[in-house]
């Protein structure tokens, strides 16, 4: 598999009364054609940002990507204007994201906003784009499509609502998927047929995919891959299997320590003691220094990021 994304030293800070929060500080990873990588850590850790960034889509005044180069397809999208940017995004780069319903326009139909993608990304007009259109509805197993086009996004039920995201993905044959937390609303039964369909909208497209989750269950049963992030920078990233059978930073045990699991009887789960730190405070050295139970006085200095078996990388001074 040739390398589909690669992001290297991303760097975005926001920049506010309080002082600079450097909600992406220094990451790298690569993304092959038709890999999974799984983005995890706690809320505030800049999984989202971090998407936000590759999509030039960063909250502006305050907000500012400051360093980094993103490739994708060996381009660099940090040099591409708005006007490039804008045929990119939904072309190339579909992202799913939490809540469906602020994504789609309340007051639009789902024919007006799905057309509106084919259109302008597949160069279709007339009845071709409603063809497309109902074509990209069954393939998420949407019934009755035709009636669905026609109706508006509060008409819909949450799952249905995700599926029409993921159809405008498929209707545009996107190389990237970028799936922000798409499962955190949708009941169990959902959440399953919903990961079901993300698998082979990546089969069928060849795709990359980017998951963002706090449920680590399912980064097992759909990634390659996964980084750990914490207060903006990656702490280890190494292969799904290797991450759970494994993990080497304090960080990402903890975490997996934390997911209740059922060949284990326990009173009380684990818990991380405190919270992250505010990105405009980060404490010098290692970041999660404060929450370690292994912390010793040379993590006052800030750790490399190292490899300790291939593909399996880890910023911790107590990593051998």
């Amino acid at each position: 598999m040739d390398e589909l994304l690669v992001v290297e030293d991303l760097k975005t800070h926001f920049f506010t009364r309080r002082g600079v929060a450097k909600a992406v500080d220094g990451i790298s990873f690569t993304l092959r054609h038709g890999e999974s990588l799984g983005l995890v850590g706690e809320s505030g850790c800049g999984k989202s940002m971090t998407c936000l960034s590759i999509l030039r889509l960063v909250p502006e005044p305050a907000g500012k990507i400051v360093g980094g180069r993103i490739l994708l397809r060996g381009e660099n999208l940090l040099e591409k204007s708005g006007k490039e940017m804008h045929k990119i995004r939904g072309g190339q780069i579909a992202m799913i994201p939490q809540s469906p319903m602020t994504a789609l326009d309340p007051v639009f139909s789902i024919w007006s906003q799905l057309s509106e993608t084919i259109t302008l990304h597949q160069q279709l007009k007339g009845k071709s784009v409603w063809n497309r259109a109902i074509d990209s509805l069954r393939e998420v197993r949407i019934p009755a499509p035709e009636d669905r086009l026609r109706a508006y996004p509060h008409e819909l039920s949450g799952g249905m609502r995700q599926r029409v995201i993921g159809a405008m993905a498929l209707a545009c044959e996107a190389k990237l998927i970028i799936a922000d937390e798409p499962t955190t609303a949708l009941d169990v039964t959902i959440q399953a047929q919903y990961l079901t369909l993300l698998r082979e909208m990546r089969s069928r497209l060849g795709a990359g995919l980017i998951f963002i989750t706090h449920d680590l269950g399912i980064v097992e049963s759909m990634c390659d891959k996964v980084a750990v992030m914490y207060a903006g920078k990656i702490v280890e990233e190494a292969p799904v299997e290797v991450i759970f059978k494994s993990p080497r930073h304090p960080y990402t045990q903890a975490l997996i320590e934390s997911v209740p699991k059922l060949d284990r009887k326990t009173d009380r789960l684990k818990a991380i003691d405190g919270q992250p730190p505010p990105l405009c405070d980060v404490p010098a050295g290692c970041a999660f220094r404060p929450r370690c139970p292994m912390a010793t006085a040379q993590c006052n200095k800030a750790p490399s990021h190292v490899q300790v078996q291939e593909g399996h990388w880890v910023r911790c001074w107590q990593c051998p």
